[in-house]
């Protein structure tokens, strides 16, 4: 595939944001993507430090053939104030992970997350409907991810993060959102669950351990972990230690490959 995609001055541009993105895989797979659609662009990697991101991301929206950009952690929420206009989900959670050009050189914001969970266990044959939730983080990503179970029928979610209150303050949005689901920040792990999500950060550096004391899990209980790693990391390890059914960040970015891409080539 990569002999076919040839790059020349008229090459439109995307990109992937974050801090870090070593670890990002969207550079390989959207470029294949634009290529089997017979579109003339490339995705490439951009690191900017996070000290560095009121200045540089400003400017980086100025490149005027830069077409769309991917965002990941830690700027789903600092990127949202860029967008001009912004989709459901990304006004439900105040956070985007997609934003495209319009013709008019506006930027178009929306978050992907959430529906790329649940359509990555879907496409596993599973179903979050009627689960009792802990849900890890509660920034861009868990954030997305919450108002997606809740979308889809999840009976509760308990939100736990080192900010307390931004804990909280998701669980306020998603009952107001959702009255149907129960939502609350807790401080710990306890508690009967049969879906546990890691949206945290905890899995994207070596070494990390569980983003939180679990203890033995019963079969019955789904795991899904975000984030993007070649080896299970420790929650996937212990979902499977126990015999549980789980998902990872390969599934979630699967399942929102399809729509962000609709999303960039609209009226393109």
């Amino acid at each position: 595939m990569a002999d076919s995609i040839q790059i020349s001055g008229a090459t439109r541009v995307y990109g992937i944001v974050g801090d870090p993105v070593v670890q990002v895989r969207s550079p390989a797979v959207y470029t294949a993507r634009f290529a089997q659609e017979g579109i003339d662009a490339v995705l490439v990697p951009l690191h900017v430090h996070a000290d560095r991101f009121d200045d540089a991301f400003p400017a980086l929206l100025e490149i005027a053939n830069l077409d769309g950009l991917l965002i990941t952690a830690p700027f789903k929420k600092r990127a949202c104030a860029f967008a001009r206009q912004l989709g459901v989900a990304a006004k439900t959670v105040g956070a985007v992970n997609a934003l495209r050009r319009e013709a008019d050189g506006s930027w178009t914001g929306d978050m992907f997350d959430g529906a790329g969970f649940v359509h990555g266990v879907e496409a596993r044959g599973l179903s979050v409907s009627g689960r009792r939730t802990l849900l890890f983080g509660a920034g861009g990503a868990g954030s997305a991810i919450a108002a997606a179970l809740a979308e889809a029928g999840v009976a509760s979610i308990s939100i736990l993060d080192i900010d307390a209150e931004r804990a909280g303050i998701v669980a306020r949005n998603l009952s107001e959102a959702f009255p149907h689901t129960r939502a609350a920040g807790v401080s710990d792990a306890r508690g009967e669950f049969d879906l546990i999500v890691n949206a945290s950060p905890v899995g994207m550096s070596a070494g990390d351990g569980l983003p939180g004391n679990l203890g033995p899990l019963k079969k019955d209980v789904l795991v899904g972990d975000v984030v993007l790693s070649e080896e299970p990391t420790a929650l996937i390890a212990h979902a499977q230690r126990f015999g549980c059914a789980w998902v990872n960040g390969k599934d979630m970015h699967t399942g929102q490959i399809e729509s962000i891409t609709s999303f960039f080539l609209t009226d393109r």
